[in-house]
Formats: structure tokens, C-alpha cells, sequence
């Protein structure tokens, strides 16, 4: 079965990657597939954290989301997907496709052409740096947002793609991460936790509720991170073929298991189940069956959805309740949680002997479950070192040159008026 890591394996390889012809489903699949995942972020991740957060922070979230697209995209074109996906070294990309230098409409990256497969990548370096947003929400400047999201994107982002995707050491051991358990949810969820610590908590948690404003417009967002999710997982397959109808099928019964299991615990421990409880239940399954998407069968993803479903919620407890650390939306206990645990159980339900719980084995050179394993526990720990240290060392830069954090009395006010003279409602 051909697997992500091994065929971009194979098309960073020198005198592989350009292949004869063009195959016209599997470019026709990669364009929708590009579609849906900038989808998840514009409008999808804008509408389900614009509900979570006060009234009066809805249009500094969409802002943030709207910027970023654009920045990180400006960033991908010049630099970013060079640094990732140029040949260099085991750690970090080269410079030769600086400004898509060398890339023609005719240029192929295996059978479709490399300015999709560009394209593709960049919706991945959208919404990366746009779920971090969720762990220092409604108090951090808007320039600074700016300012971190860029750096970030070329100091944590980049090198760990090109570690993973981009030819470089993990994907070398074997590491299996089919569509960005560790370069999108570990990064993601690990430099929201390390925002929200430098940054500090909203002025009154946790003593004061801050009950989320619209939960309709949450809602409404994550239908389409569902739908949008089919993109994200089934399209890492570069090929319109089994792989990506198995990564589809996968993605969405660890999503429904999450759902239920969220939903089912609230209900045991709270006495009603709730609706902000199943959409996050549904995001922790998304997020968690993601590396292992394109190792796993449909057995694998029913327990990868249920462990996500009640891991994630335990760790959403514990950071908030327990910790005390006010990230605000739960990138962490989510999509970081999230992307550990799936990155994990890829190295388990990959084995082809288990039964009805079988995936389709284990990365080459690779023959044991401990083995798999081993290479999994590396790139976690790897990858949350990694961006910790970096993350925390960008924030500080940061603080030193605009300041992280607006003054208390721009905080009470609300972000929509204070950085950009506009109100969410005029009713």
C-alpha cells in the first residue's frame, strides 16, 4: 500500500521527483482537496473559534484568521515551502525554490504538478499557526499576532515539515504522520500551551465564566472542519486511490467515535450532554486519527476516536481546572493532546496482527510494534521539545519589540473596538 511518508520519500529523492506524465484524477483530487483545507481555516476555524470567544472579540478572531492566511502565504511562496520541501540537509530545507524559482505550470512533483502540490502544503501552513491563536485569545496585540505568526512559521513550522515530509531525519527513521499529527497539532497545541503561560490569563479567570457568545456560528464551523477534514487527511495521499478513500472512511469514524464519547461522559458526569461538548469531541477525533489516517484501518480509527474523545476531555480538565493555565480555547488538550496520542497509536494499530483492528503495516525497515513505537515516542518528544524551546524564545522576542499583551483597560474594553475601530453586532 503506498504511504504518504514513503511517496514524499520518493519525491524528494534526487532524479525521482519529476515524473513522465501527468495524472489527471489524481491532480483533479488534489485541487478539491487543496479547496477543502484552506475551507477548514476560511471559514471553518474563523466561524467555530469567532463563536467560542466574548462578543466583543468576535472580529479580532476572524481578523486573525483572515491575516494569517494572507502572511502565511506571502511567507510560502518566498521562502517557507523552499525551507521545507528543498532538498538541503536531514534538518532543514535549501533555498533553491526560493519564490517558486525553477517551478513551471509544467513542472510535475511526482504525477501532479508541483505548484498544486505548493499550493497544497500552504493550506497546511495556514491553518497551523491559526489554531494557535485559540490558546492566547481575546489579550495579545494584534501586531504581535502578526509579528509571532510569521516568525513562527519559519523557525518551527518549516523545519519540522521538512523533518517529517520534506526528506529530512524523522521521515528517514520511518516516522509515520500522514497528514500532520506533528507538524500541525504537536506544534500547534504545544505553542498555544507556551503562549498562554508567557502571556498570562484573561483578566478574571478562572473566577469569572466566560461562556462562549454564539455557539450556532461554533457550530457552524465545525461542520465545515468536518467536512473540510476530508481534504486535509484524504488528500495527504497525493493520489485519488485506496489510500485516500481509507484515510477519508478512517477520519470520519474516529470523528463520529469522538463525538459520542465526549458527549456520553458529559452526560454521565454532568447530567446533560452539550453541545460545545460534542463539536469538541468531534475536533479531539479529528485531530487524533490525522497521523495515523493513512496507516490504519477502520477498527484502529473506532479506538483511536474513543480513547481521543475521553483522553482529550480528561486533559481539557486537568489544564484548565486543575493547572489553571487559561488556554483559551483548548488548543492543547485538543489538537496537541490530540496529535500525541494519534502519532502514538499509528505505531500500534499500523501492525497488520490484530485482528478486525489490523492497518497495513509498519514503515520499511520498521518489523515490530516496538519498533514503530519507538519511532513515534521520537518524534513526539522531539517535536514538543522542539517548539516549546522555539516558541518560547519567539514570544519573548516579540514582547521585546511591540509588547505581547494589550493594557487591561483595551482588555475590558473588548479587542473589536480597541485594535480595530469595529463591533461584531450592530443590532
Amino acid at each position: 500500500m503506498l504511504k504518504r511518508i514513503a511517496t514524499l520519500a520518493l519525491l524528494m529523492s534526487p532524479g525521482i521527483a519529476m515524473a513522465d506524465e501527468l495524472n489527471g484524477a489524481n491532480t483533479a483530487w488534489i485541487l478539491t482537496s487543496t479547496a477543502l483545507v484552506l475551507f477548514m481555516t476560511l471559514p471553518g476555524l474563523a466561524l467555530f473559534y469567532g463563536g467560542l470567544v466574548r462578543s466583543k472579540n468576535v472580529l479580532s478572531v476572524l481578523m486573525q484568521c483572515f491575516t494569517i492566511a494572507g502572511v502565511a502565504s506571502i511567507i510560502w511562496m518566498m521562502f517557507g515551502y523552499s525551507l521545507a520541501f528543498g532538498e538541503g540537509n536531514a534538518w532543514i530545507g535549501d533555498l533553491s525554490k526560493v519564490m517558486m524559482a525553477g517551478i513551471s505550470k509544467d513542472t510535475l512533483m511526482g504525477d501532479i504538478p508541483e505548484p498544486l502540490f505548493m499550493l497544497f502544503q500552504m493550506t497546511f501552513a495556514i491553518i497551523t499557526p491559526a489554531l494557535i491563536i485559540g490558546g492566547f485569545a481575546e489579550r495579545m496585540k494584534f501586531s504581535a499576532m502578526l509579528l509571532f505568526s510569521c516568525i513562527w512559521l519559519v523557525l518551527v513550522y518549516s523545519p519540522v515539515t521538512h523533518w517529517v515530509w520534506g526528506g529530512g531525519w524523522l521521515g528517514q527513521m520511518g516516522l509515520y504522520d500522514f497528514a500532520g499529527g506533528t507538524v500541525v497539532h504537536i506544534t500547534c497545541g504545544v505553542s498555544a500551551l507556551v503562549a498562554a503561560i508567557v502571556v498570562g490569563p484573561r483578566k478574571g479567570f478562572p473566577q469569572v465564566a466566560m461562556p462562549p457568545h454564539n455557539l450556532t456560528m461554533t457550530v457552524t464551523g465545525a461542520g465545515m472542519l468536518w467536512v473540510g477534514w476530508y481534504g486535509f487527511n484524504g488528500g495527504s495521499a497525493l493520489a485519488a486511490n485506496g489510500d485516500a478513500a481509507m484515510a477519508m472512511l478512517v477520519t470520519h469514524i474516529s470523528a463520529a467515535a469522538g463525538v459520542l464519547v465526549w458527549s456520553f461522559i458529559e452526560w454521565f458526569k454532568f447530567g446533560k450532554p452539550s453541545v460545545l461538548g460534542a463539536v469538541t469531541g468531534m475536533v479531539a477525533g479529528l485531530g487524533t486519527i490525522t497521523p495515523a489516517s493513512g496507516f490504519v484501518g477502520p477498527g484502529g480509527a473506532l479506538i483511536i476516536g474513543i480513547v481521543a474523545g475521553g483522553v482529550c476531555f480528561m486533559a481539557t480538565q486537568y489544564i484548565k481546572r486543575t493547572l489553571k493555565i487559561d488556554d483559551s480555547l483548548d488548543v492543547m488538550p485538543v489538537h496537541g493532546v490530540g496529535g500525541i496520542l494519534g502519532t502514538f497509536m499509528a505505531g500500534i494499530f499500523s501492525s497488520t496482527s490484530l485482528g478486525v483492528f489490523s492497518g497495513f503495516g509498519y514503515a520499511d525497515g520498521i518489523d515490530t510494534m516496538g519498533g514503530q513505537v519507538w519511532v513515534q515516542l521520537v518524534g513526539i518528544v522531539v517535536t514538543f521539545v522542539y517548539t516549546a524551546i522555539v516558541t518560547w524564545i519567539i514570544l519573548k522576542l516579540v514582547g521585546a519589540m511591540v509588547g505581547l499583551r494589550v493594557d487591561e483597560d483595551v482588555e475590558i474594553q473588548g479587542l473589536d473596538t480597541a485594535e480595530h475601530e469595529e463591533t461584531g453586532y450592530n443590532l
